[in-house]
């Protein structure tokens, strides 16, 4: 007989997104929600409540694309609990990328 784990059967697909002028929290099919700070994501923290506000699901569920910034996380990211390293496209301003 085969037994399944939870991270095997875990739905990690977005729900739903929010960000506040500190937070962005991602809201799993599978009940969870990953809660972080926004200054992990210099893009999204300079972005306007109304580009934040602008995101789809991309990735076939497991990615958020906010288009007005040029921003994209995915679920397995953010699950690691890790920033965006300096360097990264995230860091760099969206006329710079």
């Amino acid at each position: 007989m085969v037994s399944l784990t939870q991270a095997e059967t875990a739905d990690i697909r977005v729900r739903d997104v929010s960000v506040t002028e500190d937070e962005l929290s991602v809201g799993l099919m599978d009940g969870r929600t990953i809660t972080v700070p926004l200054a992990w994501y210099p893009r999204l923290a300079d972005a306007t409540p109304a580009q934040r506000a602008h995101w789809e699901i991309s990735g076939a569920g497991y990615g958020i694309h906010w288009p007005d910034v040029d921003e994209d996380l995915s679920t397995e990211g953010l699950l690691r609990g890790l920033p965006a390293p300096p360097g990264s496209a995230t860091w760099r301003s969206p006329s710079a990328a």
